[in-house]
């Protein structure tokens, strides 16, 4: 039996004009995480990650926590990319999107998105420039198929909050809808994992963060 350690990325630049890059709190956040994993004696036999940027920066800080722990190259699959929020919005509101400021705004954002990903989810919607939903899980399980027939001992994914918590809802057999609320709980740099052996996944833990236990600014938890 090996286990899956799944790692949302660090916190990314929510409201700028590029999400998709860690802010300097994220790096530390993954760094953190990597020390977390050496300290243990942790070494992984697979490394798997979306391609997108923040994944790739988030892999980056964990590399350099682990330190003088070598981890294996990593291979990058596109199917553990996140999908694209702003194109599941659009396909529900038609009017402007300005970038969250207030309070007030924020929950806006997340009650719309929460729309548009069920609506997605249905295939009643299908925004722009983004896979079916269908096609979207199919990705995720593909990675997690690989993982579980070709993959041995202790393998890191890193990956966004969408593939992590669809994941999660394929090992449980949840209704697709209930990922929503998985997914915008899911923190930066969370760890969730799973044991596997060539038939199954299974679930261990969900969305941890025994790396910031302890630290004394409660900022560092963070969700997006």
């Amino acid at each position: 039996m090996g286990i899956l350690y799944l790692v949302r990325h660090g916190q990314a630049s929510f409201g700028a004009a590029d999400y998709d890059q860690l802010s300097p709190l994220g790096a530390r956040q993954c760094e953190k995480l990597g020390a977390w994993f050496a300290a243990r004696g942790l070494q992984f036999d697979a490394v798997l990650r979306g391609s997108l940027r923040r994944h790739a920066q988030s892999l980056d800080g964990i590399v350099r926590g682990l330190g003088d722990v070598a981890a294996p190259e990593a291979s990058v699959w596109p199917g553990l990319d996140e999908y694209d929020g702003e194109a599941v919005i659009r396909a529900v509101h038609a009017g402007p999107l300005a970038p969250p400021s207030t309070p007030e705004a924020y929950r806006d954002h997340f009650r719309m998105l929460r729309q548009g990903l069920a609506a997605w989810m249905q295939g009643s919607t299908a925004p722009v420039g983004m896979p079916s939903y269908a096609e979207f899980v199919a990705g995720i399980q593909q990675a997690l198929d690989h993982v579980r027939t070709q993959c041995s001992g202790n393998v890191l994914l890193v990956s966004s909050g969408g593939p992590i918590t669809t994941a999660v809802g394929q090992v449980l057999g949840t209704p697709a809808e209930t990922t929503i609320e998985l997914n915008l709980r899911l923190r930066n740099s969370a760890l969730t994992e799973f044991a596997y052996t060539p038939k199954r996944h299974m679930l261990q833990s969900y969305n941890h963060l025994p790396h910031l236990d302890g630290l004394p600014a409660a900022d560092w938890v963070t969700y997006s």
